[in-house]
């Protein structure tokens, strides 16, 4: 899990962002950015579906925490981005493992790792992570989803369970420019993976230490904002968020979740 590279990519006063690689636990290279301050704390952001560690939200809130004097590391999951590995649908627990490989290697160079924090799936990642390592002070779950059989078959048509079971496979094909194009394939043990996935187990299971913001839009088109209320009822040092009029991705309210979530952060740190 140690670094096999370190870069400089942009040493402007204030803006200092380094290209770092970790090894996970299956041999494969994760490639992230480190907004770097001199500070020893450092926040990890995670992020969603389908989606890199460009994503804007990332940066955003990468160089929002950055401009307070904490340091952010956002990385690709494998199989995303720049990162190795096979995409694969679900793979909720190999994510699991690759943001423990992130943890071990900061801890292992003498920093601290004091905040995860996640978007939409990524929001999942870093519940499951809080509810099986204990060494998290404080979680911020983006958007994340609480009842994982919802937004399936929106994404994988009707009969999915069926199709799947019948063929090991569901292929998932563009509609859009390259009509046909393969996107990615989910077998029947990812898809599984997904529907085993119990969110309240995972909640149950956080250290009763452990600060948790859930952040949420209110018009949240992908996971319903009532996915949010689930969490706050079982998560014991819980923070509820509702952004109102905000959707899945805040295209329009990404100022109010930046200062909603630093702040958080910046407050929860302070206490830890």
């Amino acid at each position: 899990m140690a670094a096999s590279d370190s870069t400089t990519i942009n040493n402007l006063p204030g803006t200092e962002q380094q290209k770092i690689i970790i090894h996970n636990n299956s041999g494969e290279k994760l490639v992230g950015l480190l907004h770097e301050t001199g500070s020893k704390e450092i926040v990890i952001l995670c992020h969603g579906f389908q989606c890199t560690k460009e994503y804007d939200m990332m940066v955003e809130l990468a160089v929002a925490l950055q401009k307070q004097g904490i340091c952010a590391f956002r990385f690709d999951f494998s199989g995303n981005g720049e990162s190795e590995g096979t995409f694969q649908f679900g793979n909720y627990s190999k994510e699991v493992d690759d943001l423990r490989a992130v943890v071990q290697y900061f801890t292992a160079i003498n920093r601290d790792v004091n905040a995860i924090l996640g978007h939409s799936k990524g929001g999942n990642v870093v519940v499951l992570y809080a509810s099986l390592h204990h060494d998290i002070p404080v979680v911020v779950n983006v958007s994340g989803r609480y009842k994982m059989d919802r937004g399936i078959e929106e994404r994988l048509g009707k009969d999915y369970l069926e199709r799947a079971k019948t063929n090991g496979f569901i292929d998932i094909k563009s509609e859009k420019a390259y009509a046909g194009e393969l996107l990615f394939r989910v077998t029947e043990e990812s898809l599984m993976e997904r529907l085993n996935t119990n969110m309240h187990e995972a909640g149950l299971k956080i250290n009763k230490g452990c600060r948790v913001l859930t952040v949420h839009g209110s018009d949240d088109e992908v996971i319903p904002v009532e996915d949010a209320s689930e969490f706050a009822k079982i998560i014991p040092k819980h923070e509820l968020r509702i952004v109102e009029g905000a959707n899945h991705s805040y295209n329009k309210h990404r100022d109010i979740l930046t200062s909603v979530v630093v702040s958080f952060i910046k407050k929860s740190l302070q206490e830890v």
